[in-house]
């Protein structure tokens, strides 16, 4: 069996009085992709927030191949290999793509490293490629979404946080970025996603845990889930 990548054992998280994560556990080994499923609201976000540092855990552990990272800087998870794409797109509109791509890549000291890395992001994404001199904002929203996405790569994360990465997108886009993210396990990079699309998801995922109000009692193989028409109508939205 794969290594254990992650490993959360009772995370908790709070926002004042509210308990956002409620005593979840979750394993993700090494080369998997895992979906973390649910409604808004469910803890989902919340809980990709605090594996990559930016939100405080209340209690509970969060360990990356074995090392204890509950209570780390985010820089100092980033530079382990933990490394977020976020939910809205969050590049630097006044950026050239390039430039942007090149942000991802400050954790990395060896040029010949970068340089490979920016072929790999334009052979996932001929586009960017075509579009590298253009700022920012001038993108469309799939366009933004596939920056997002190679902007994280471009750092050679070890694990890959992926939140909602086929957000309103058309339907021809959100095919060809679950393609691509299984592409990128394929090459080695191990994926947690973060999405309500749930039959794509599972579609591409190996395993898959269910959040609903921030406990994760339902979980399993994604190929079993998928077969589970009751559970994805229930919680997932139907299929």
């Amino acid at each position: 069996m794969s290594d254990l990548a992650l490993s959360i054992r009772g995370l908790r998280i709070r926002y004042g009085a509210v308990e956002a994560v409620k005593g979840i556990d979750i394993d993700v080994y090494e080369g998997q992709v895992v979906a973390l499923l649910g409604a808004n609201g469910a803890g989902k976000t919340s809980t990709l927030r605090s594996i990559s540092g930016l939100t405080p855990a209340d209690s509970g552990t969060i360990s990356f191949f074995g090392v204890d990272i509950t209570h780390t800087d985010v820089e100092k998870i980033t530079a382990m290999g933990v490394v977020q794409s976020p939910e809205g797109r969050q590049i630097f509109r006044d950026l050239t793509v390039e430039e942007n791509l090149r942000t991802g890549a400050f954790p990395l000291k060896n040029k010949r490293q970068v340089a490979e890395n920016f072929k790999r992001c334009y052979r996932y994404f001929p586009r960017l490629e075509e579009r590298k001199s253009q700022m920012g904002y001038t993108l469309s929203g799939g366009e933004l979404q596939m920056l997002a996405i190679a902007r994280a790569l471009m750092s050679s994360p070890r694990l890959l946080l992926l939140d909602e990465p086929s957000l309103g997108l058309a339907p021809l886009l959100v095919r060809d970025i679950f393609k691509i993210i299984g592409e990128i396990r394929n090459e080695g990079v191990t994926v947690l996603i973060v999405e309500q699309n749930a039959l794509q998801t599972l579609k591409i995922a190996d395993y898959g845990y269910v959040l609903e109000t921030g406990k994760n009692n339902i979980h399993g193989p994604a190929n079993e889930l998928i077969k589970d028409k009751r559970l994805v109508e229930a919680y997932l939205g139907a299929i």
